[in-house]
């Protein structure tokens, strides 16, 4: 079965983990993405924190952003570089960079550089803050971007005594997403109307619309109204601990059609008809003491047992689950949700595909990430270079 973006070629000119990610989500999908790195490469190749320092596996900071591409190295500051790079761009659907608007400007690799030689490209831009305002051309990973900008950072302080970290990449990969489905949608109004857009995604944007009901409430709530778990809105909508110290989330939005069905399930069919408990608006006035006997309820058994008893529940809930659970739980395999990659040196290792399935089929990598510069002769020749003009390129010092 052929993938929905067979016959696309994307150029990349990008690094870390945002932009390059909506590349890979391009390349699960059946394009030609073609990575260009400096000849030192993509920073990103040697980042390390604690999810890699142990040296073992695979690097997720590489082989996410980045499976199933093409990698070519190319001097942009030298104007054999450049000149290559609008070679390959003569033949590309997609421009795709992360590049700041200095730097686009100074390599002259922005709108009107590429659209010179191919107009009917499609150009996306990937930011921190935005194409316009004062900070424009103002890095800016998901950390500030996102995370801290969006009220997420001060959203998980609340009850904690500071900051939180932000899981690796947490905005980053939630961007990729966005910036592959406007290439989509901008390949779809070139293929109708024949008009190539440019198209922005800007992190700030991304964490503010994953944060928009609380952004949309906030000049009519006051913050000190916001939920906390020992008093929310409905207490079968909230999580509560198991007696080893594990979590489980109960998610019973319609609080008076479930909460007969909970107690029953909780063996306290007393709670049902308590004067306390019997109605919602009830168990919203008295919600700190209905979450308390929640709580010691919970408490009584460990989250093995809980899991075997919940399942007569028909409402929604499940456990918080570790990253190494996550691979064994029952609806991965099924549903393809971690492919198997061979690596370069033919040990297999899981990704995570992205979240998208066409005719009941998950999309999967092509292949690993690439290493550096590994494809660049073969994308040249592909653009119809032949090795005298290769040659020549590498000796005016294009290829780094």
């Amino acid at each position: 079965m052929s993938k929905p973006l067979e016959g696309i070629r994307v150029l990349e000119v990008a690094a870390w983990t945002f932009v390059p990610a909506a590349g890979a989500i391009l390349a699960d999908l059946g394009a030609d993405v073609i990575k260009v790195e400096p000849p030192a490469g993509d920073p990103q190749r040697g980042l390390k924190n604690m999810l890699n320092l142990e040296g073992q596996g695979p690097n997720p900071f590489n082989e996410i952003p980045n499976r199933g591409k093409r990698s070519i190295t190319l001097d942009l500051k030298n104007p054999a570089g450049r000149d290559l790079l609008l070679e390959i761009a003569k033949k590309s659907d997609v421009f795709l960079t992360s590049y700041l608007p200095t730097i686009r400007e100074k390599l002259q690799i922005d709108v009107e550089d590429i659209r010179a030689v191919n107009p009917k490209i499609i150009y996306v831009r990937g930011s921190g803050w935005g194409h316009h305002g004062p900070m424009r051309d103002t890095g800016g990973y998901d950390l500030a971007a996102a995370w801290a900008t969006s009220g997420m950072a001060q959203h998980v302080m609340r009850d904690t005594d500071g900051p939180m970290p932000m899981p690796s990449a947490f905005f980053d990969l939630q961007g990729s997403n966005t910036i592959a489905g406007a290439i989509g949608m901008a390949l779809f109004k070139r293929e109708r109307t024949g008009e190539a857009p440019i198209v922005d995604v800007p992190l700030m944007n991304v964490g503010l619309w994953t944060m928009a009901p609380g952004i949309v409430s906030a000049p009519y709530v006051s913050e000190s109204r916001a939920m906390v778990r020992t008093a929310p809105g409905n207490p079968i909508t909230n999580w509560y601990e198991t007696r080893d110290g594990r979590w489980i989330y109960l998610v019973m939005l319609q609080g008076d059609r479930f909460w007969p069905e909970v107690c029953r399930v909780l063996e306290r069919e007393d709670l049902i008809e308590d004067p306390r408990f019997a109605t919602a608006a009830l168990r919203f006035e008295n919600r700190s003491e209905c979450v308390a006997e929640l709580d010691a309820i919970f408490a009584e058994r460990p989250l093995e047992e809980w899991l075997e008893k919940l399942q007569a529940l028909t409402g929604v809930w499940a456990p918080a689950i570790n990253y190494q659970e996550i691979h064994e739980h029952r609806q991965v395999d099924p549903n393809g949700y971690l492919p198997t990659v061979t690596g370069h040196d033919g040990v297999d290792f899981k990704l995570v595909a992205p979240a998208m399935h066409f005719d009941e089929t998950p999309t999967a990598p092509q292949g690993p990430a690439p290493e550096l510069g590994q494809d660049t002769e073969t994308v040249l020749m592909d653009i119809g270079l032949d090795w005298d003009a290769i040659s020549s390129f590498r000796d005016r010092g294009g290829l780094g």
